[in-house]
């Protein structure tokens, strides 16, 4: 054996079992966390695509596979009414929540120096409540009698109680946006202080303006916090339906308490699963669509 060979041995090697230890610790660390997701995601959603393909029998199903609960929900136009006008909400929803926390979340990544986690506290402090007590908290603010109208009324900018602000689509995105803005402030805080600080010394140094600056570096390099927030916050409240059944009224009411009347009062369980299916693709699909604008976004701002 040459010199050269000798040589290329160990490290051809040493490599090939220095990755697949790595390969096989990962799985291992991995491999709880795949297990609770495989027990408590994958299984449920099997379970429910199989049932969205019976129908309801009487008091009981019949499990022959069919379309018919899809066929249902594409020509029935009150199911598309529903799912539009829950996309639009959360849609609102969304927008509204990035927008208000992330003034927030840059304030105190880059103009907070001491006590940074005193300030995250004091911003998640009123989502240590409870849930329920928030809606009902905002109830009590947007109705008839509530703080704002009695408020308007005392100051005579009003004649009359605001109706648009209690059991509409207003009330659910007020509500929503409030109830899920501690979700939008965390991944936008981590994404903003992780920016290296010396890119916008380098681009003031060049001349750029803080606008310039911001739009430029600062708004790009947040994008993941950006994108974190937006799942965080549409994907579960399109599927609200406790908001919506306390604040919305006819209005307001979304895709999730027709989905929770279906396996509730009508006891029609393969048409709520089916309904579940359409709105868990529709979601995939406006992912999907949003994540490929922002890299396309993120190749032209680069």
């Amino acid at each position: 054996m040459t010199e050269t060979a000798i040589l290329r041995a160990p490290a051809t090697g040493r490599p090939a079992r220095r990755g697949f230890g790595r390969t096989a610790r990962g799985f291992a660390l991995m491999s709880p966390t795949l297990l609770f997701l495989l027990v408590g995601v994958a299984v449920p959603f099997f379970v429910l695509l199989l049932i969205s393909f019976w129908t309801r029998d009487g008091f009981g199903f019949d499990t022959t596979p069919t379309l018919a609960n899809y066929l249902r929900v594409w020509n029935e136009p009150i199911f598309g009414a529903f799912l539009s006008r829950s996309l639009w909400i959360s849609g609102v929803v969304t927008v509204v929540t990035v927008l208000l926390c992330y003034p927030m979340a840059y304030y105190v990544a880059f103009h907070v120096h001491r006590h940074k986690m005193l300030w995250i506290i004091l911003m998640t402090l009123p989502f240590w409540t409870s849930y329920l007590l928030r809606i009902f908290a905002w109830k009590v603010i947007l109705g008839y009698e509530g703080v704002i109208n009695a408020s308007l009324l005392s100051l005579g900018w009003i004649a009359a109680p605001l109706e648009f602000l209690l059991y509409s689509p207003t009330a659910v995105i007020v509500t929503l946006a409030h109830a899920w803005a501690a979700f939008a402030i965390l991944p936008l805080y981590v994404s903003l202080e992780k920016i290296d600080r010396s890119l916008l010394e380098a681009a003031a140094d060049l001349g750029d303006g803080p606008a310039r600056r911001f739009f430029r570096i600062t708004l790009p390099l947040s994008m993941p916090g950006v994108l974190s927030a937006f799942f965080l916050i549409f994907i579960p409240t399109t599927g609200d339906y406790i908001t919506p059944a306390l604040l919305g009224g006819p209005d307001g009411a979304m895709i999730g308490n027709l989905i929770q009347l279906q396996f509730g009062a009508v006891n029609n369980w393969p048409m709520g699963a089916a309904l579940s299916i359409v709105l868990t693709l529709w979601i995939a699909a406006i992912g999907l669509v949003f994540l490929v604008l922002s890299r396309i976004l993120a190749e032209r701002a680069a």
